[in-house]
Parts: C-alpha cells; sequence; structure tokens
C-alpha cells in the first residue's frame, strides 16, 4: 500500500535521523512501516578518496531498521549505488549517510537502543523493538569499545588488584581498580604476574606514577608490584588476611572434629564452623549461637585460643597510629609463636615476613575492599552467561560497571 504524498525532507531528518535523501514511498507490510528513500545521481560521492567524479555501475538494495513508531517497527529502504571512481579508480558501494558501514540499522536507532539500554535489559530492548538480541549487543558492544579503546592511565596515583573465578574449569580473570575513581582500568585474562604483563606495558608509556597499591599476599603479584613499581608502596589488604586466618582456623576446627574421640566434643565442634568466623557482635542470640560458641571454646582449648586470637588480630588496623599498630602486631606475633599451636605458629611467620607490608596501611589506608564490590558485580554478569559467548564483550561490560550506564542483566 503506497503512503500517497512524500515525507518531507525535514520530517525525514527530524524524526529519523536520515538526510540528504528524498523521499519515495510508504508502504506497511504485516505491522511494519516501511519508507524508500532515493540519493540523488549528484550527490554520489567515492568512498575512499570523497571525489564527485563517478560513473553510476547498478546498485543493491539495503533495508536498515530506524526509529519506531509507536509501537510499530521501520525500516527505510535505499538501493546503495555502486560507483566507479575517476579519480582514484576505486570501485565500490557509495557510503550511506544515515548508517555505518555493514551495518543494518540507522545511527538514531543505534542511539536510541543506548538509550533505552539504560533502564532495560538486552532481552526487554530487544523485545521491544522486535529485534535480535544479537543487534542489541552488537550496538552496545561497539558504544563500549569506543568509550574503553584507550583507557587513560597517567592519572592513576592509588590501585587495587585481585583476579577472580568465572566459570566453571578454574578459569580467571586480574582487575586493576582505581581507587580514587572506583573505575575498572584493566581486565586481564588469568591469574598472577603473567596476566599483568600488558597491564604494566600500558602503564609506562603513559608515564604514570603510582603512589600505593592494594593486594593479597600472594607471592606472584608481590614481584610483580615490586618489579614493576619499584617506588610504590605496596599495602597488604586486611580483608584478605583476616579471610586467610579465618581459612587455618576452619581448618583447625576440622582438624580437631576429626581427632576428638569423646562423643560429646564432637557433637559440640560439629556445626560450628560459621560461628568461629562470625564477629562476635553477630551471633544471633535468638539462636543461641553465643552458648553454642562458648560450649565449643570451653570443651577445647587450642581452638579458643586460635579464635580469640582471630579477634585480638582485628586490633592491627584499629589502631590510633602506626608505631601502636606495630606494637599490636608485635605482641600478637609473640604470643602466637609462644602459643603452641602449630596453624598459630605458622600463621605469625606469615605476618613476620610481610610486616612491613601490613603496617603501610597506616601511611595509605587503602584495601581490596572495592575491588570486591566490583567482583560481585562482575559475578552478577557471570551469571548472564555474557562472557563465555563474547569475552570481549565480557571485558567491556566489566569496565562500564562503575559508570552503571547499562543494566547489568541480559
Amino acid at each position: 500500500m503506497d503512503g500517497g504524498r512524500n515525507m518531507s525532507t525535514s520530517l525525514l531528518y527530524h524524526g529519523f535521523g536520515i538526510r540528504g535523501y528524498r523521499h519515495v514511498k510508504t508502504e506497511y507490510e504485516g505491522g511494519k512501516v516501511v519508507f524508500t528513500v532515493r540519493q540523488e545521481t549528484d550527490d554520489l560521492r567515492c568512498a575512499v578518496c570523497g571525489s564527485r567524479n563517478v560513473i553510476r555501475r547498478g546498485c543493491r538494495q539495503r533495508r536498515f531498521r530506524s526509529l519506531p513508531i509507536g509501537t510499530h517497527p521501520v525500516q527505510a529502504v535505499l538501493d546503495v549505488a555502486r560507483v566507479s571512481c575517476m579519480n582514484c579508480g576505486a570501485v565500490r558501494q557509495v557510503r550511506v549517510g544515515f548508517a555505518d558501514e555493514r551495518r543494518s540499522y540507522t545511527r538514531a536507532f543505534e542511539r536510541y537502543v543506548l538509550e533505552l539500554s539504560r533502564r532495560m535489559t538486552i532481552q526487554d530492548v530487544a523485545r521491544h523493538l522486535q529485534v535480535g538480541w544479537d543487534t542489541v549487543k552488537d550496538i552496545q558492544k561497539r558504544s563500549l569499545s569506543r568509550r574503553f579503546k584507550s583507557i587513560p592511565l597517567k592519572h592513576l596515583r592509588q590501585i587495587a588488584i585481585d583476579e577472580i573465578s568465572i566459570g566453571r574449569g578454574h578459569r580467571y580473570l586480574t582487575v586493576v581498580l582505581d581507587l580514587v575513581s572506583g573505575a575498572v582500568v584493566f581486565v586481564g585474562d588469568g591469574k598472577g604476574a603473567e596476566a599483568l604483563k600488558p597491564f604494566w606495558k600500558r602503564l609506562k608509556r603513559a608515564r604514570a606514577t603510582i603512589d600505593a597499591v592494594a593486594t593479597d599476599m600472594s607471592p606472584a603479584y608481590v614481584a610483580a608490584v615490586q618489579t614493576n613499581l619499584s617506588n610504590a608502596v605496596l599495602v597488604f589488604d586486611h580483608f584478605h588476611i583476616i579471610k586467610l586466618f579465618n581459612e587455618k582456623l576452619s581448618d583447625l576446627r576440622r582438624d580437631l572434629y576429626r581427632e576428638a574421640t569423646d562423643k560429646l566434643h564432637k557433637n559440640v565442634l560439629k556445626g560450628t564452623r560459621w560461628l568461629l568466623l562470625k564477629n562476635p557482635e553477630n551471633l544471633d542470640a535468638t539462636r543461641e549461637e553465643s552458648k553454642r560458641l562458648h560450649q565449643a571454646l570451653t570443651l577445647n582449648l587450642p581452638l579458643a585460643t586460635a579464635y580469640y586470637m582471630k579477634e585480638d588480630l582485628r586490633q592491627v588496623w584499629e589502631q590510633p597510629n602506626k608505631q601502636t599498630a606495630q606494637r599490636v602486631l608485635d605482641d600478637w606475633i609473640r604470643r602466637a609463636e609462644s602459643s603452641g599451636i602449630r596453624m598459630l605458629i605458622k600463621f605469625s611467620h606469615t605476618l613476620a615476613a610481610h610486616r612491613n607490608q601490613i603496617l603501610n596501611f597506616y601511611d595509605y589506608p587503602i584495601s581490596t575492599g572495592p575491588l570486591e564490590g566490583t567482583n560481585t558485580k562482575i559475578r552478577v554478569l557471570q551469571r548472564q552467561a555474557y562472557g563465555f559467548r563474547d569475552t570481549e564483550f565480557f571485558k567491556l561490560k566489566i569496565y562500564a560497571l562503575h559508570e552503571s550506564r547499562y543494566q547489568l542483566v541480559g
């Protein structure tokens, strides 16, 4: 069905973002609005050199998704001319003024999709506009690629480094976070020193001056930072240290449970793992958690000693200054070494070996805590299966996390 009157060039531009083309006709096909546009021969240019000195060599009809009218999808139909350039000799299709090369949608449609993506999932945008999921993903990916093609690093001063496990099969990503802005500035494949090599190269080219780095006690990260940022202060994250101690405490409880020969001792120790890991103020009185924990500690001196040492360890990071913290840490190490409990003795050696990096917290009170929050968001992305069909898109989504420009879910 022909729409009759020609659409004005002003409406083409302001309504659909199409400029420099003439409206030919409008038709309706199965609920879709289809309008045909034409480019005048005088407007044809060589796609290589831009010369108007061209000879038309046929054409190919192409359809482009455009902005919808209400709930009705709209397509723009154009016979794209193929020309021979008398200036440079190139023979190819002319550029389409309202759409990017090799794209089946207009730039105005692309902008509309990105605007909807602020509040809607990929799936919801695709359903609303009656296009494929991959079309919306392609538009988002192109936009993200343009924005994060070259992330500036020169301004970096304090960073956090951590790894995150993604999917099955022990796949890892290494993430670097700008602790000042909260932005992810690097996502590397794998873990350890190897994963950070591209980051060090980019950092060197940017001539950034890093003052401090927060990380866990991973030997690979320690060596990498000391090699590539010899002037930066290394700060061991206290959350990781407490987490590591909790893991050792859980192992001790399990070993004591296995070694227990008395049924009463076994029953008391059973199910106390989470009670040991909780902070005392978080124990649930309605479930008598304090009472159950007290019973377990009363019947087992090594477990009680390790538990109270865990609570004392937290005090290292709650002192008014570095000198006081140093005394608290040294006292903790001495008590652990003389406890006679192998787990505590080994852990005291670990802390003694990294004493300076632990106390550096008082010079630079930073941690990987903000990065842990980012890792939680990454796991949300992971559950949506972005990264496993298109790893590059998954990484781009990670870079965009701090902006909240797009919905996380698919």
